[in-house]
């Protein structure tokens, strides 16, 4: 008899394997020591391991989909400096990550702007969020995403290559605009964009407003079809800010400009000391950084940050 639970718990343990409760098979050994000691009735014993056993399907889930996702590193809304771009409210897009609503209807999401702006970054990030809210992503250039669907037509596949999208809530199309203006290449993207309307939800970031979308759909009335499908259902982000690469750039040239002698200095009596010793030098220096400061703000638009 003294072998009984040993063999009782080999027998639990491929039993578990056979139900596929990989984090129960790891658990219950320490909770039901726990639940002998502290006297759990049977009904805690099993909700407490149960509901390890969904934490961690939950975990293995989000993994599966962060790695299919293809989502560039880094971006998240956390890293995403608001502050920057003022025309985005940070508690709508905080309500556009919770999923929910829009992504249930097949509501589109398009993100408008210079490069450098933030809205790879932003479209990104919500994806991020929306995985981790229990949602599927995919992430994708848009060129090349038509590359592959160009693929599948010419094997006679493209139905079924679309068809296989409809496993992600969202698609993220990231710079549109560099689809070149070629028939094959925008008919499959219409293709595409027709087949998720209203059905399964995408997400744009674009260079160029639709005034310009021409430059991507050569036929006036495909381009006409696919701006009607995008906007039916959607939120559109206008994020008319300068650079972010521009402006860290100017501002790591402004750093590398500022005279050596001054950035030293620790206080107000040091720096007028240097002055009066080397007036000429001095001033000529901070000359250049004022003229550095008027450019940058000039270039950058500093301000009207």
């Amino acid at each position: 008899m003294r072998n009984a639970p040993a063999i009782d718990a080999a027998t639990l343990s491929t039993l578990l394997n056979e139900l596929r409760l990989p984090a129960i098979k790891v658990l219950w050994p320490d909770f039901a020591e726990r639940a002998d000691k502290e006297g759990w009735p049977a009904a805690r014993f099993l909700s407490v391991i149960a509901e390890h056993e969904l934490a961690e399907r939950d975990r293995r889930r989000i993994e599966r989909h962060l790695a299919e996702a293809r989502l560039p590193p880094g971006k998240t809304l956390d890293s995403f400096d608001f502050d920057a771009v003022p025309m985005v409210s940070k508690a709508q897009v905080m309500a556009i990550a919770a999923g929910d609503s829009w992504l249930a209807k097949g509501a589109n999401i398009l993100l408008f702007g210079p490069p450098g702006g933030g809205k790879s970054h932003l479209a990104a990030a919500i994806g991020l969020a929306l995985i981790e809210n229990g949602w599927r992503v995919l992430f994708m250039r848009t060129t090349e995403l038509v590359q592959k669907l160009q693929v599948a037509r010419r094997e006679l596949q493209l139905e079924s290559a679309i068809a296989k999208l409809d496993k992600f809530d969202l698609l993220i199309l990231d710079d549109l605009a560099y689809v070149t203006k070629d028939q094959a290449e925008t008919r499959v993207l219409f293709e595409l964009i027709s087949a998720r309307y209203e059905r399964r939800s995408i997400m744009i970031t674009a260079n160029q407003p639709f005034g310009e979308w021409n430059r991507v759909f050569p036929d006036p009335a495909m381009t006409l079809a696919a701006v009607d499908r995008l906007v039916h259902h959607a939120t559109i982000f206008e994020m008319n800010v300068e650079s972010y690469r521009r402006r860290s750039a100017m501002e790591a040239k402004r750093q590398r400009g500022r005279p050596a002698s001054f950035a030293t200095m620790r206080n107000t009596a040091e720096i007028d000391a240097a002055r009066q010793s080397e007036p000429n030098e001095a001033l000529g220096d901070l000359g250049q950084i004022v003229a550095l400061q008027s450019a940058s703000k000039s270039i950058c638009g500093w301000g009207s940050w």
